[in-house]
């Protein structure tokens, strides 16, 4: 243990697990979850994804706005370094498994290893740290990644996922790829660039979590050798916050596009702008919201066998509650030869429930699904890490959402279920084979 940093102990009886949080002089955040396994995972980010398009300091009046994709632009071009080498390369070199990741809200650096570890992490420090933007590397990158925007536009999943985002938010830059648009890109210069870098980039802004059978010393060496002493004074950072421009309602119930698919594919989205301002509000609504989906949606649950029984769909149906701090939504993927004749079961099943009510049994064994794939988290490095970087994204502690999902009750979830599917918040997205028929949307 290193003594000289301060340094925050999280522990859970109930999971048997534990893990450390130091606080660097650079404004740096280090989690280290010690855990016997053969790899070692470790992730480099910052609070900083594709939707962070309108910000400015506390000390500025107007808004900078940016083009659509640049967060997921600065991933790619931080691996070119200025001697014009590849840190991927030498993350082989040392028989390690780099790779990195733009979500909406986060942007993460991140590798795996069960050898040199010390070189590696040294590696993550020094490349994400040390930007090398250029006209000419700017140039060839809009190439690449025009084809990379292509290729999740030939993707039915990806377009019917999108479609889904696009008729639920009106303003939301949540409903704009990831990737961005060829468009977009080519008006990314490395002014730009740099400008998103040293605003989001910023130490204090970004954590570093490893796990696995590391010592803390290992990581605090490494830290201290990459990375300055001393925090920089910079005036805090502010986003636009795009839920507070959202109706309740969607933008468009219903959204078709036609591709290359078999069989009609669908995503169903349900819209939630009633978002938590406290962290620890949006966790207890998430924990709730994943028990109640568990109840009406599981393969356990009549709603599904239904479906099933009658071949309204394919097996393979998925569900889920997504929240941030200025995102929420509900949703239901699948296949279906009428997407619309599930809407409306969904719909019927929901009022049905709505008179009937829920069950506490289906509630308690829901309960159980949940707290068991939480504690079945803990069984990978990487697993562990992305969860620890997540909650640390929404400014919460890891171990104590198995006590939220513990302390959730029946009549919580039974007021939640009163006001998760209003009809105006419901939008369809589908995508349909190319010769098929036109079918009427109701």
């Amino acid at each position: 243990m290193n003594e000289q940093l301060p340094c925050t102990s999280y522990h859970s009886e109930r999971l048997k697990e534990r893990y450390w949080v130091y606080q660097h002089p650079s404004g740096l955040q280090i989690f280290i979850f010690p855990k016997k396994m053969t790899a070692a995972y470790a992730i480099f980010g910052t609070k900083y994804g594709s939707i962070h398009n309108r910000f400015r300091t506390e000390e500025e009046q107007d808004w900078t706005v940016v083009p659509d994709g640049i967060a997921h632009f600065l991933e790619h071009k931080l691996f070119t370094c200025e001697d014009g080498s590849d840190a991927f390369e030498r993350f082989s070199d040392y028989g390690a498994d780099a790779n990195a990741y733009t979500s909406f809200n986060k942007t993460c650096y991140l590798f795996s290893c069960t050898d040199r570890f010390e070189e590696s992490l040294g590696e993550l420090l020094d490349f994400v740290t040390h930007p090398y933007f250029t006209e000419e590397s700017v140039a060839s990158e809009v190439g690449i990644i025009s084809e990379e925007i292509r290729m999740y536009d030939d993707n039915p999943s990806d377009r019917c996922f999108y479609g889904m985002l696009e008729a639920m938010y009106a303003h939301h830059s949540i409903r704009r790829n990831i990737c961005g648009s060829a468009r977009s890109i080519a008006r990314i210069t490395p002014d730009l660039l740099y400008r998103c870098y040293h605003t989001f980039y910023r130490l204090s802004n970004m954590a570093l979590v490893v796990c696995g059978d590391i010592k803390d010393d290992q990581v605090l060496t490494a830290v201290n050798r990459h990375l300055p002493a001393v925090a920089r004074k910079e005036p805090p950072v502010l986003c636009a916050d795009e839920n507070e421009e959202e109706s309740p309602r969607v933008f468009q119930a219903y959204k078709e596009q036609r591709m290359q698919v078999a069989k009609p594919i669908f995503n169903i989205g349900i819209k939630d702008t009633d978002i938590p301002k406290d962290s620890a509000l949006r966790q207890r609504k998430d924990a709730a919201m994943a028990i109640l989906d568990e109840i009406l949606f599981s393969r356990a649950g009549s709603f599904y066998n239904s479906l099933l029984e009658r071949d309204l769909i394919s097996p393979a149906l998925s569900y889920g509650y997504s929240i941030s701090q200025t995102t929420a939504y509900n949703s239901l993927a699948g296949e279906a030869d009428d997407p619309a004749a599930v809407l409306r079961e969904l719909l019927a099943y929901v009022r049905a429930v709505g008179s009937n009510g829920l069950q506490e049994e289906d509630f308690r064994r829901a309960k159980r699904v949940m707290y068991a794939e939480f504690v079945k988290s803990f069984d990978s490095t990487d697993s562990i890490a992305n969860n620890l970087f997540s909650f640390f994204c929404e400014d919460s502690e890891l171990l104590s959402y198995a006590d939220i999902i513990d302390s959730i009750t029946f009549r919580e979830v039974c007021e939640l279920f009163e006001t998760a599917f209003c009809e105006e918040a419901i939008t369809l997205s589908v995508v349909r084979p190319l010769d098929g028929g036109t079918e009427e949307f109701k």
